[in-house]
């Protein structure tokens, strides 16, 4: 069967968009994803797994997001989710990729490019909330049922603002140097100071230890604690691939990828296929980004810089 109503089927607008397609590659899967679909009172159009979603894609007509939940990663979810990415990228349909955390670096290249999301570990509102923005980012917005209305309206405007500080945040950095230049052409160290690996550790320590006297989420700064970790890491030569670089942020890891896919776009960082593993992706800093951070280092001093 390749149609699914959701128990809101009666409702009066819900039929105005086209379905959410969903591909699942586990029974569980299946069922989690379902159970956000019913959460969020929208239409599914059908429920595919991998090996029926590749068919299906190059011959669906009108759909309003694919939806994508992984338990495991393999060479079928890949081929998939490589297709998923063309689509998005033309502007077919968008995406939005569930998984855990376990398969952040065997999925993130797929997903920092185009009109696609990737949550990871996401509880039940997150996951009504990422279904609809994309469903609202592509046709208009999108209610969710009156019983979780308050929570998942809250976390809507609660990803709005977060959407909105990146935007604000990179409008802000893009009025320096153009982030189009080659990384052969300005190199990290040119022209800039250097800067100590300790002094980096040393903030990065203070900036940890805030969380011991106040509530952590009070200083969420995630492109902060990444610019420093990939500073950190140009300096000691070491590569960061994304799950990392997620943990560094001190954020959940959805918002650090929201920020990470943004900051990749904007340029200012750079992302790094893994030459032994194309599935993986390492994260570096722009060369005009590293050296805007090595001039900040040195103009401040020895001020204390958390």
């Amino acid at each position: 069967m390749n149609g699914y109503l959701s128990n809101n089927q009666n409702s009066g607008d819900i039929f105005d968009a086209p379905p959410v397609l969903l591909i699942t590659d586990t029974d569980f899967a299946r069922t989690r994803a379902l159970s956000t679909m019913a959460l969020a009172g929208q239409r599914v159009g059908g429920a595919l797994g991998l090996d029926d979603a590749g068919r299906r894609l190059q011959n669906q007509g009108s759909v309003s997001t694919v939806w994508v939940e992984l338990d495991a990663a393999s060479p079928a979810s890949d081929a998939i989710l490589q297709q998923i990415a063309n689509d998005a990228r033309a502007g077919r349909y968008r995406a939005v990729i569930a998984v855990p955390a376990s398969l952040v670096d065997d999925v993130v290249h797929h997903a920092l490019d185009g009109n696609i999301d990737l949550i990871v570990d996401a509880d039940d509102s997150e996951r009504a909330a990422a279904l609809a923005l994309a469903i609202a980012s592509r046709t208009r917005p999108f209610s969710v049922m009156e019983a979780s209305a308050d929570k998942n309206a809250a976390r809507l405007r609660q990803l709005s603002d977060e959407v909105s500080r990146i935007a604000a945040t990179l409008a802000r950095l893009s009025t320096g140097p153009t982030p189009s230049a080659r990384r052969d052409e300005i190199e990290p160290g040119r022209d800039a100071p250097e800067v100590s690996i300790e002094t980096v550790r040393a903030v990065i320590r203070a900036r940890r230890l805030r969380n011991r006297y106040f509530p952590e989420d009070m200083f969420a700064d995630p492109a902060w604690d990444m610019l420093l970790d990939l500073l950190q890491a140009e300096i000691a030569k070491l590569r960061v691939p994304v799950s990392s670089l997620c943990i560094a942020a001190a954020v959940p890891a959805t918002t650090a990828l929201r920020w990470l896919k943004t900051m990749v776009q904007q340029g200012i960082f750079l992302r790094r296929a893994d030459p032994h593993d194309g599935r993986r992706v390492f994260v570096e800093l722009a060369p005009e980004t590293s050296q805007a951070l090595r001039r900040y280092f040195a103009e401040v001093g020895k001020v204390a810089v958390i």
